[in-house]
């Protein structure tokens, strides 16, 4: 049976990332200071604080509008290439999102939407050892689930661990985007903090949708 997620599932999904985000920024922050700017932890926790306070403020009223506020915040609010591609995430998310709450297959194709938001942002491609490598694994699986009529929180679970999976993967890879890329063989041997960050949001909303 199909579980209709609305603005309360959301919002519980948006709250739970950050503070997911807020307790292993360190994390991240160590992660990037490896193989970039060492401000992934930092931009992200800011970026979804700010996300947070919007909605403790003046929540949307829908879902399309509720991803279109947090898409619009992060690009706001966040620094670095973190900004552009979680915003350009979200705001994918919220077009393809539609009218009122979401069935399974509806929140299958707004996660496939941002996928293809990211990918066309950041010209980055599976192996490139992006954000990509976790994202894309979570929305091949949650396809999968959902197709197979699995229980939405069923889907979403094994779309969290295909994405930890996209993420130990990148690894032993070779970055070929972002400020890794210049680093060239040395980011082998390291786990990319937005591989890292993608899998704490699928992780988060394994947790929190499709448990009503």
């Amino acid at each position: 049976m199909s579980v209709a997620v609305g603005v309360d599932d959301l919002t519980a999904w948006l709250r739970r990332f950050a503070e997911v985000v807020h307790e292993r920024r360190d994390e991240l922050t160590a992660l990037d200071a490896a193989i970039g700017d060492a401000d992934h932890g930092s931009n992200m926790d800011r970026g979804m604080a700010a996300v947070v306070a919007v909605l403790d403020d003046a929540p949307p009223t829908d879902a399309a509008g509720l991803l279109k506020k947090t898409g619009a915040t992060l690009v706001s609010k966040v620094g670095g290439a973190s900004g552009p591609l979680y915003g350009t995430l979200f705001l994918r998310m919220a077009g393809a999102a539609g009218d009122g709450d979401l069935d399974d297959a509806a929140v299958a194709r707004a996660l496939r939407a941002g996928l293809e938001g990211v990918l066309a942002r950041g010209k980055a491609e599976a192996g490139d050892k992006t954000m990509v490598d976790a994202l894309g694994p979570a929305c091949d699986a949650l396809d999968a689930g959902v197709g197979a009529g699995k229980p939405l929180a069923d889907a979403l679970a094994a779309a969290a661990e295909a994405a930890a999976q996209g993420r130990d993967a990148t690894v032993p890879l070779v970055a070929r985007k972002g400020r890794a890329s210049y680093l060239g063989e040395r980011s082998a041997g390291h786990m990319d903090p937005g591989a890292t960050s993608v899998t704490m949001l699928v992780e988060a909303a394994a947790a929190t949708m499709g448990r009503s």
